[in-house]
């Protein structure tokens, strides 16, 4: 008689969402945040993004045709994800030789030596974001100036937390509101804070995430910066615009929303989830304040991810039917 039980890592709950039902969801959010980008940058942004999508998906093709030689799973859409997320995590001006790199690094670094996805410890993007940021710091901080009428000039070409980090500006409220629109350089998949949340809004409506990586990440990042600025920037005004700034600047929205949240790398349980949240938010507010680099997100996500197999081990649900 045939053995017709089946091993499988977790999860082992059926439900009726499909994954490429669930990347789908998580590339139509992400379309508002690249439609601003397209429009602040200029058609340069869909080459970046055609070309890591279409590395990351042909890498993932050829590593389980001519090396697992099993089923192929391109059609679940991660590889596309990883790629777009790849994308939206560098300059629009980066030369398309480093984007290849970035989705090699991605795809057959960080993700398909593990077996895969639902195997991989760290997020794929974000692995081979910050190799490249370690590999070519000059190509990896050189940001093209916005190309739309009026925006802003005020960080000089250098991002607002560059510009923060050297002490060149000062948290006022225009530049709040800037930021919020999309009108300053930087990465281009986060220059736009609300094209960003509306695809949060859209992973909560369709179910896709919830709201506690991201609320726990952010809500940690405020507390913080709003403690710094009491203790250290004197209070006043500075106590509001200061937290503001750090929650609207650089990848901390684009972080916490869609890659903290990728059900890979992140806790099984709600109360694992904010433990995770907030560990993100503090790392990266210490980078970001005390760290060589003006920007923590990246750096702080994958550390957390690492933590994970802890979290998920000591921090689990209640037994069903206990009390």
């Amino acid at each position: 008689m045939a053995n017709k039980f089946l091993v499988a890592p977790a999860p082992h709950v059926h439900g009726s969402l499909s994954t490429s039902r669930l990347m789908a969801d998580v590339v139509i959010a992400l379309l508002p945040a690249l439609a601003v980008s397209v429009r602040v940058f200029g058609w340069n942004v869909l080459a970046v993004t055609a070309v890591s999508i279409a590395s990351c998906v042909l890498l993932e093709f050829l590593v389980q045709k001519f090396l697992f030689k099993g089923p192929l799973t391109i059609n679940n859409l991660s590889a596309v994800v990883t790629g777009l997320l790849l994308a939206m995590n560098l300059p629009a001006n980066i030369p398309l030789w480093i984007v290849v790199i970035g989705a090699i690094v991605a795809i057959g670094i960080a993700k398909m030596p593990f077996g895969g996805l639902g195997k991989n410890p760290f997020n794929p993007a974000l692995a081979a974001r910050v190799f490249l940021l370690i590999a070519y710091p000059a190509q990896m901080t050189s940001f093209p100036a916005p190309q739309i009428e009026g925006a802003a000039d005020a960080f000089s070409g250098a991002t607002p937390l560059a510009a923060a980090k050297a002490q060149m500006v000062t948290f006022a409220g225009d530049n709040l509101l800037e930021m919020f629109t999309g009108t300053i350089g930087g990465s281009f998949g986060e220059v736009s804070a609300l094209a960003l949340l509306l695809g949060f809004v859209y992973l909560l409506v369709r179910r896709v995430i919830t709201w506690h990586i991201p609320v726990a990440t952010l809500g940690t990042m405020a507390l913080f910066g709003a403690i710094y600025a009491l203790c250290a920037l004197g209070g006043g005004m500075t106590t509001l615009y200061f937290p503001a700034f750090h929650l609207l600047a650089g990848g901390a929205l684009l972080g916490s929303i869609f890659m903290a949240t990728d059900y890979v790398t992140s806790p099984m349980t709600t109360k694992g989830m904010v433990i995770y949240g907030v560990g993100i938010g503090a790392i990266t507010m210490c980078i970001r304040l005390w760290g060589a680099y003006p920007e923590g997100m990246s750096f702080a996500i994958l550390i957390m991810n690492a933590m994970v197999p802890l979290i998920n081990k000591y921090v689990k649900p209640k037994r069903f039917g206990a009390r």
